[in-house]
């Protein structure tokens, strides 16, 4: 072997519309298949996924870093994306990180993709 650090594939956990893994041993990856105009319609399901799915990176103290991207297919849905941010960081607050007063950087997109999601991405700052 060359000295170089081997990076593994860490598997998605998770067979519904949420998955979520880890990466770098810091950070959180999750994604939701889906789209829909009421950004509350996330926080229970995210909530939920977490409460029953998801066993392992526990909240942490210090600042991250989230960025969220929504992609969709057609017409941009008509949803707001300071309230998609909201839902979505009231969701992970206790599994990502203790308090969404820790985000330190936060970047919410949307775009045209292949098909509806939304994905999520958390690391430390």
């Amino acid at each position: 072997m060359s000295g170089e650090a081997i990076e593994r594939e860490v598997e998605w956990v998770g067979i519904g519309r949420v998955r979520a893994r880890e990466f770098d041993g810091h950070g959180l990856e999750i994604t939701v298949e889906g789209l829909t105009t009421q950004a509350k319609y996330y926080k229970p399901l995210i909530y939920e996924f977490f409460r029953k799915e998801w066993r392992r990176a526990r909240p942490a103290w210090g600042e991250y870093t989230v960025e969220i991207a929504m992609e969709y297919v057609g017409d941009p849905p008509w949803l707001d994306l300071d309230n998609l941010a909201k839902a979505l960081l009231d969701a992970i607050k206790g599994y990502a990180f203790h308090d969404d007063a820790q985000v330190g950087r936060l970047v919410v997109e949307r775009h045209a993709g292949e098909r509806e999601r939304i994905f999520i991405r958390v690391s430390e700052r």
